[in-house]
């Protein structure tokens, strides 16, 4: 008891104390540095004396004390005179009528004070009288507390937006000591006994209301905002929540222990557990921090978000490895979700064809995303018009640019797609990132659009800088393999006619008719392989086929089949013959080696299958397997990039090579992939109907232009 004793007295002593010192410093700093013009600067003066006198009573007679009533009594008519000070500084006071009766009431019941005072002092003998004067005077410090609340209330509602910015300081401290005080009255005149704590804590918080005042005295505090930082607005609002949560499960918990029951106990017992598992539940959610978050910006700012914050941490995503090893493309998409909130995202990119197909996926492993995520109609709209898409309103069939019409089916059916932000670097569209709604739902507004937009811009110079490295990168590897392979060429030559030269010879000098047969088959068979090769090394400059004819996929395929039996199932699936325009032996070379990266893919039970088809204009080959798949991220960057392999052992050219022949031949080779799922690879060649028609339009048109 001793200890607590010494603990309450230096509690006393230090807030007291503390709020003494700040009332004499704020009333220094007023009389040196405040403005001499303001019309409430007397009673600031006064009313900071008498509230350091009564700081200093209550160190020295002690909160209870008679004493103590009177000073208090005397700051608190002081501040009453202060208050209508500040109508004054506002240029009211000659049109006080309605409030002035307000201020004459509260000064009357102030000056109850002394009077119950005295009737305290002279009733010692009689408890129970002492008890109803104290009840009294918490009731009166109550009204007092409240009257000049509603004054205050009246004073700034009422006020001009230049007069609020003047007395906004003083006002705020007014309010924070009533309002204080309401509490601490209201608390005592229910338990009927002052709560310690919150009586010496009444000290501090006049010293607060000091600072204020001298800050509010300043001829510049017009200039001065209090702009808190959505952090710390977040964490406030936080802890208001958290306090409000523990205020309730304490009310609920002394509302049970009234009973006197061992019903009670056990009820107690019963809400504390259920709190704590609603708090363990509850707290930790990311959906509850969102909406405290957006509470807090819809509520507090004018503006939602808090752009030093929001782009420092956009840098950061952008230029630091995460803790996951995430790509930088699925960090570029993490960056522009993590702005709005947004719990997933994709970013699309154009191919060789200027159509968007899926580059990476962050946190959205479940939306199903086509080979060809769209068609380059919405490319170049997106390009053209900088537009963002909302989503929303492209689903109510709201448009804007025409982009209604172009955006895809499986985009428009995805309702978590929420918007739709292009990528434009010097006109161009680099790539386009798809946000999922944020877990609190919201509308875009222009606050959205306008940070998303430049977002996008700065995004779409990095990913564009990032492409250019890797074009360098691919170039010098392309200038080495070049170097390399003008030696291997020579020396294959000559290798070559040396050959040729002894096969010539051998026939001339050759003994024995045998050996000279199998010399000459042996050698002439070592010639046709070089040739072959040298043939082989000469197509990586993409000229155009050479011995382009009608081939038979169907047929084609059976001898593919025939190659991989014995080795691995192959089965082809379409039997009708599907005749194209290409370079036959060029077209197998590439089917087999899609066949055999198909083979090395997949399980040794698994077939792969070979499907053909047409639609009239071209014919279809499909090479399906169901093996490991591949990453968008890879197919978009990797797969058709020189020297860059998934196989430990692999040179990376292969697949380069296959679309080049097959580009030669005027086809096309398409790819869809997912992992742990499978591959299609697509091959289309034109038709020799369809070609021959669209090469006779052609030199119609050419002859007509001439």
């Amino acid at each position: 008891m001793m200890e607590l004793t010494n603990f309450g007295g230096s509690l006393a002593l230090f807030c007291y104390g503390t709020g003494a010192v700040l009332c004499a410093g704020a009333a220094l700093w007023i009389a040196r540095y405040g403005d001499r013009m303001r019309p409430d600067r007397t009673a600031a003066l006064v009313a900071l004396a008498a509230t350091l006198v009564w700081c200093s009573v209550s160190i020295g007679a002690g909160a209870g004390s008679a004493l103590v009533g009177m000073a208090a009594t005397a700051r608190n008519l002081a501040l009453i005179a202060l208050v209508f000070r500040l109508f004054a500084a506002d240029g009211r006071d000659e049109s006080l009528k309605p409030i002035r009766p307000v201020i004459i009431t509260v000064a009357l019941v102030q000056l109850f004070q002394p009077i119950l005072l005295f009737i305290e002092a002279q009733s010692v003998a009689f408890p129970e009288l002492v008890q109803l004067t104290r009840e009294v005077s918490r009731l009166l410090n109550m009204l007092v507390a409240i009257g000049m609340l509603m004054l205050l209330h009246n004073l700034y509602a009422g006020a001009a937006a230049v007069s609020r910015r003047i007395i906004m300081w003083s006002a705020i401290g007014l309010a924070v000591l009533f309002a204080f005080e309401l509490n601490l009255y209201t608390i005592a005149y229910l338990a009927a006994g002052e709560p310690a704590v919150l009586q010496v804590l009444n000290g501090f918080v006049a010293g607060g209301t000091a600072v204020l005042f001298a800050i509010g005295a300043n001829s510049r505090s017009a200039d001065l905002h209090f702009r808190p930082s959505r952090t710390v607005t977040f964490q406030s609002l936080s802890l208001v929540v958290i306090g409000s949560y523990l205020a309730l499960v304490v009310l609920i918990t002394r509302s049970l222990e009234l009973l006197g029951s061992d019903i009670a106990r056990a009820g107690q017992i019963v809400v504390v557990v259920l709190a704590a598992a609603a708090a363990f539940l509850w707290l930790p959610s990311r959906r509850i921090r969102s909406w405290l978050r957006v509470t807090a910006t819809k509520h507090f700012f004018q503006h939602r978000y808090e752009y030093r914050e929001e782009w420092l941490r956009f840098t950061r995503t952008i230029g630091e490895a995460s803790p996951d090893n995430a790509s930088f493309h699925e960090r570029a998409v993490k960056a522009v979700a993590d702005i709005t909130d947004s719990p997933a995202g994709l970013l699309l990119m154009p191919d060789e064809e200027a159509q968007l197909v899926l580059t990476a996926r962050w946190n959205w492993p479940t939306l199903e995303v086509p080979a060809v995520a769209s068609a380059y109609a919405l490319a170049g709209l997106l390009e053209e018009h900088h537009h963002i898409v909302d989503l929303d309103e492209v689903r109510a069939g709201i448009d804007h640019h025409g982009e209604t019409a172009h955006v895809p089916q499986w985009l428009g059916e995805a309702g978590d797609a929420w918007a739709l932000v292009p990528l434009v670097h010097f006109d161009r569209l680099v790539g386009a990132i798809v946000l999922a709604r944020p877990r609190i739902e919201r509308r875009l507004d222009w606050e959205d659009f306008d940070l998303l937009k430049v977002v996008g811009q700065q995004l779409a110079s990095y990913l564009a800088e990032q492409a250019g490295q890797q074009a360098l990168m691919d170039a010098n590897r392309f200038d080495e393999f070049n170097r390399r392979m003008a030696f291997v060429m020579h020396d294959i030559k000559n290798l070559a006619s040396q050959l040729s030269l002894l096969s010539a010879n051998a026939q001339k000098h050759a003994d024995n008719p045998d050996f000279r047969a199998d010399m000459l088959i042996t050698l002439r068979k070592s010639s046709e392989k070089l040739n072959a090769l040298l043939d082989r090394l000469g197509r990586y400059g993409g000229a155009p086929a050479q011995d382009v004819g009608e081939v038979d996929l169907t047929a084609l395929a059976g001898r593919v089949e025939e190659r991989f039996a014995g080795i691995h199932p192959v089965r082809a699936t379409g039997r009708a013959p599907v005749r194209v325009l290409g370079d036959a032996e060029a077209l197998e070379q590439a089917i087999t080696h899609l066949v055999q990266n198909a083979v090395d893919a997949s399980e040794k039970a698994v077939p792969v299958m070979l499907d053909i088809g047409s639609d009239g204009l071209y014919g279809r080959f499909d090479i399906i397997d169901a093996g490991t798949g591949m990453s968008p991220e890879f197919v978009r960057a990797g797969l058709f990039k020189p020297f860059v392999s998934s196989k430990t052992s692999g040179f990376g050219i292969g697949a380069f090579e296959a679309r080049e022949m097959i580009r030669a031949m005027g086809g096309r080779l398409a790819v869809e992939s997912r992992e742990g799922v499978g591959t299609r690879f697509t091959i289309n060649l034109p038709i020799p109907d369809a070609a021959r028609l669209a090469a006779d339009r052609h030199e119609s048109s050419s002859k007509e232009v001439a």
